[in-house]
C-alpha cells in the first residue's frame, strides 16, 4: 500500500531504525534516515539500500525541524546506552515528539518496550514509559509499538565452553517463559503501522515473534549450531551487586513478564522470526573445550 509522502527514520544506523528503513524501503516507500554521521559505513549501506541520508542530532532542535519537514511519518526510537544515558533517552524522545507537532506529520509510530507501563523497577524501561505518557499529552497522531527481548541480546550471552560443554547461563528460573522478537520483526510492524493507519493508529501493541524458557533458548541454540547446549541459572545477587537495573529487569520477567498476544501476532503476520530461524543465520556454535 502506498503511503502519502516520505517516512523519517530516526536510529536508522541501529538495530531498530535500520530494520524498520530496510522494510519500508523494501515495501517501496520512500525513506529519508537521521543520521549524524553520513560517512558512516552502516548509513552509506543505508544509502546504498535506498534511503535518502539526513544530517542531524537528536539534541539539535534546529536540525529535527529540517528534518521533519514535509515529511509524512516518523519512525522514533532512541537509545540509554549513549551519553546520558536514560535521561538523555527521554529527553531526545520528548525533543523529537515536540518537532513533528511543530512539522505537522501525520503518523508518529515510537518504539517503546514491552511492559513499559507496568511496575518493572527498570531505569530504561521506566524512561520510555514517561515518554509515552508525553506523547498522550500531544496534539500528535502515534502509534506506539512495545517490542519485548531482541533475538540479538541473546548473542551477548551466547553458550560458552565450560568442561567440554556449551552452557547458556542466565538469571532466570528454568520453567520462566521469556517472549523475544528479532528486530527485523518490528521493522515489519512499523511498516504495517504506516500502511495501515486505520488500524494502527491510537493504538499500543506489545509485540513478539517466540517465547521460550531458558532451556527452550539453550535447545534453540543447539539446533542452529548443531552442537549440544545446556541451560544453567544463574544466580542473581551477584547481578544484583553489580548491575541493579538489569537485575531488576530479570526479578520483573520472573515476576510478571511481557505479554504481547502471540496468538493473534502470530494470526496476522504467520512468519514471525523463531530465535531457532534466527539464530541459524546469526550464530555460529564455538568450538568447545576437548573433554
Amino acid at each position: 500500500m502506498a503511503i502519502e509522502g516520505t517516512i523519517l527514520v530516526l536510529g536508522g544506523t541501529g538495530r531498530q531504525g535500520g530494520a524498520a528503513a530496510r522494510e519500508l524501503l523494501r515495501r517501496g516507500h520512500t525513506v529519508h534516515a537521521l543520521v549524524r554521521d553520513p560517512g558512516k559505513e552502516a548509513a552509506l549501506e543505508l544509502q546504498e539500500a535506498g534511503a535518502v541520508l539526513v544530517r542531524g542530532d537528536l539534541d539539535d532542535e534546529a536540525s529535527l525541524d529540517a528534518a521533519m519537514h514535509g515529511v509524512h511519518g516518523v519512525f522514533s526510537v532512541q537509545t540509554f546506552r549513549g551519553p546520558g544515558g536514560v535521561e538523555a533517552e527521554e529527553r531526545q524522545g520528548r525533543a523529537v515528539a515536540d518537532a513533528a507537532v511543530r512539522a505537522g506529520v501525520r503518523h508518529f509510530v515510537y518504539s517503546s518496550v514491552g511492559g513499559a507501563d507496568r511496575d518493572t523497577r527498570v531505569p530504561h524501561f521506566e524512561s520510555k514509559n514517561r515518554v509515552e505518557r508525553y506523547l498522550r499529552t500531544l496534539e500528535l497522531p502515534t502509534t506506539v509499538l512495545r517490542p519485548v527481548m531482541f533475538h540479538d541480546i541473546l548473542l551477548d550471552i551466547a553458550p560458552r565452553p565450560v568442561d567440554g560443554e556449551l552452557v547458556l547461563a542466565m538469571w532466570l528460573d528454568p520453567g520462566t517463559p521469556v517472549q523475544l522478537i528479532a528486530t527485523g520483526d518490528i521493522g515489519v510492524f512499523a511498516a504495517d503501522a504506516f500502511e495501515n493507519p486505520g488500524a494502527w493508529l491510537g493504538g499500543v501493541v506489545e509485540i513478539a515473534g517466540d517465547c521460550l524458557t531458558g532451556p527452550q533458548m539453550a535447545a534453540a541454540f543447539e539446533a542452529a549450531g548443531g552442537v549440544p547446549v545446556r541451560f544453567q541459572q544463574l544466580p542473581i545477587e551477584p547481578l544484583r551487586a553489580a548491575r541493579p537495573d538489569l537485575a531488576n529487569m530479570f526479578d520483573w520477567f520472573e515476576r510478571d513478564g511481557y505479554r504481547a498476544d502471540l496468538a493473534e501476532l502470530r494470526r496476522t503476520r504467520p512468519n514471525l522470526v523463531s530465535l531457532r530461524s534466527w539464530l541459524s543465520d546469526n550464530w555460529t556454535a564455538p568450538v568447545a573445550a576437548a573433554r
